[in-house]
């Protein structure tokens, strides 16, 4: 049954054509994506609050698989039940699981792709700006009191400096909350100094039955997806090498805690050295293609299930072996959201459970600052080493290696964001072709 809405409340038909731009801009990583939403559904279109939104990201932030995908299903199901997350979280996925399964194609055909990497260069750089501008803005509404700065301050040291597992920051910043419920204020919805409350929030004041009469049928969805995502590990067990895929990539799933990245040298072995699938440059160019693509980084899973098909099977056997490895990387997103996400808008009642998301908050900004630098590093210079320095890791650039045209293009997106005000779309349009005239002329 569809849910009561305001008459100012966006249908599903509307809030879908915004998760498609969603999906298809969502370039540069979960820092990039996290931010492209927050304009979108915060900022310019009001539906969701800060602290709505933030508190969404707090539970996706602490899930295996990637947060940006999941908050947008979060948020689907916010506005339009399990329609409306399955609508977000599809529309995040297939823009770039469509391009990916192209340049797959590509790929193994053809080899490298120049064309595409000069098209997105320019992007790239534009979407450093826009992470840069998120940051701020998150910050400034979410860190209020010294602890919240404190902790976004040591969640940044913690990752970038000390290279400390992700779910050890993010869990000790939701014990500190807990612990210290009175440090953090200002994390209520619809927060006075905001203006009017959000669409999203004003529609659950008036109906405040909303959240427990949607929470039944996410659970269903929840237990489906479950069923979803385990019926073809258990068909295809022991066939090779759809089998394989399906039970690699299940466990993919389940341990990629803080990003694709986290997983991604584990990956690379098992998938080059025990599965033979690809070889270690196949793997650099598959991640090189899923950094210039929308939607998340695990896409580059996708790639690697592509080659796994090819490699015995052709052309048909990458494309089915490719949606197979999108099928069990993505059904327990689902799963985690519609299971999860009915409990977690409880815990706004509770102080002590609503102050550990209010720590995660504050941490979550140091995750984004790490994740923008390491971003913003490797757009800007062509070579980031690891570098010890006693307890310290640290990802330092090569100063030799500093790329005047992406340094150029970051000040021309800044300019056109920051000084002329132009808005996303003209800004990335921009950058993006004068990224391709660049690299175009310079061969």
């Amino acid at each position: 049954m569809d849910m009561p809405q305001r008459a100012d409340f966006p249908t599903l038909r509307a809030a879908m054509r915004v998760w498609l731009r969603i999906g298809l801009l969502s370039f540069g990583g979960p820092a990039a994506q996290i931010a492209l939403m927050h304009r979108e559904v915060v900022e310019q279109h009001r539906w969701i609050s800060d602290a709505r939104f933030l508190h969404a990201l707090n539970f996706c932030m602490l899930l295996p698989g990637p947060e940006a995908q999941q908050l947008a299903t979060y948020l689907g199901w916010l506005m339009h039940g399990v329609r409306g997350g399955l609508v977000a979280g599809l529309l995040f996925i297939l823009p770039g699981a469509a391009v990916m399964l192209a340049l797959s194609v590509l790929y193994v055909t053809l080899g490298a792709v120049p064309l595409v990497a000069a098209l997105f260069f320019g992007l790239k750089c534009a979407v450093l700006v826009v992470v840069v501008e998120a940051l701020l803005r998150v910050a400034k509404r979410a860190l209020r009191g010294p602890l919240p700065w404190a902790l976004a301050v040591a969640a940044f040291l913690a990752l970038f400096a000390l290279d400390l597992p992700f779910p050890i920051v993010v869990l000790a910043a939701a014990a500190i909350g807990y612990a210290l419920p009175h440090a953090f204020n200002g994390t209520g919805h619809g927060d006075a100094r905001d203006g009017p409350p959000a669409l999203l929030d004003a529609l659950i004041l008036q109906d405040p039955d909303r959240i427990p009469r949607m929470a039944r049928r996410a659970r269903t969805a929840g237990l489906v997806a479950l069923a979803l995502w385990a019926w073809p590990v258990a068909l295809l067990m022991g066939s090779a090498p759809w089998g394989d895929v399906a039970w690699f990539f299940s466990k993919m799933a389940v341990v990629t805690f803080g990003g694709a990245y986290a997983v991604l040298a584990y990956v690379a072995q098992e998938a080059v050295e025990n599965y033979g699938w690809l070889t270690a440059a196949d793997m650099l160019a598959g991640l090189g293609l899923a950094e210039t693509t929308p939607g998340p980084l695990i896409l580059v899973l996708q790639f690697v299930g592509f080659l796994a098909g090819h490699g015995g099977h052709g052309l048909w056997g990458g494309v089915l072996a490719s949606l197979l490895a999108l099928w069990v990387t993505f059904a327990p997103c689902f799963a985690w959201i519609f299971l999860g996400a009915p409990f977690v808008e409880r815990l706004h009642a509770e102080p002590r459970l609503k102050a550990a998301l209010a720590g995660v908050t504050a941490a979550v900004v140091g995750v984004i600052a790490n994740l923008a630098l390491w971003f913003g590093l490797r757009v800007i210079f062509a070579r980031v080493e690891a570098t010890s320095l006693g307890p310290l890791r640290l990802d330092l650039p090569d100063a030799t290696s500093l790329q005047p045209d992406a340094l150029l293009l970051s000040v021309l997106a800044a300019a056109c964001l920051f000084g002329l005000k132009l808005g996303l779309l003209r800004t990335l349009g921009i950058t993006a072709a004068a990224g391709f005239l660049m690299r175009a002329m310079l061969g």
